[in-house]
């Protein structure tokens, strides 16, 4: 028996404005940190709209670099309907391009590690569709902002 390979198709393209960054210190794991998510726009062939200012990514930091993004927010699409979004991922790569990242400066996402996994929620009837997909998303993290692609597994 042979089973299909999966294929990607982009769903839309995430500008996360981001609040500055609430340090909580050192945890059990590592360091804590919530980034609060201030707003924000979706684009693409299937989504569209602003992301709201209703939630964070509360992350862990691990002592090898590794950082855990744990996020949860929402966007209202341009028709009305409120998505809610979770988002798991992880970011990593060489030390020195993480620290530029850190400060804020521009780094190229080729250069390091930074991909998610999406759960879409809503209780819209037009929009039925995304509480039956799976999602995986590829970002990059800018001073105050994330841009976050994510792409419908088929």
């Amino acid at each position: 028996m042979s089973l299909p390979t999966p294929q990607l198709k982009e769903a839309c393209r995430i500008e996360v404005t981001l609040g500055p960054v609430r340090e909580l210190g050192q945890g059990r794991a590592g360091a804590r940190r919530i980034i609060p998510i201030i707003g924000g726009t979706v684009s693409g062939h299937r989504l569209n709209g602003r992301v709201l200012d209703v939630g964070a990514d509360w992350q862990t930091v691990f002592a090898n670099g590794l950082a855990e993004l744990d996020t949860r927010y929402a966007f209202e699409t341009e028709d009305g309907a409120v998505i809610e979004i979770i988002n798991y991922g992880f970011r990593h790569g060489p030390k020195e391009v993480l620290d530029a990242v850190a400060r804020g400066e521009a780094a190229d996402p080729a250069s390091y590690y930074m991909r998610t996994h999406a759960r879409l929620e809503t209780g819209d009837a037009r929009y039925d569709w995304v509480n039956r997909a799976l999602f995986v998303g590829v970002g990059a993290r800018h001073q105050s902002a994330v841009t976050i692609v994510l792409y419908e597994v088929l």
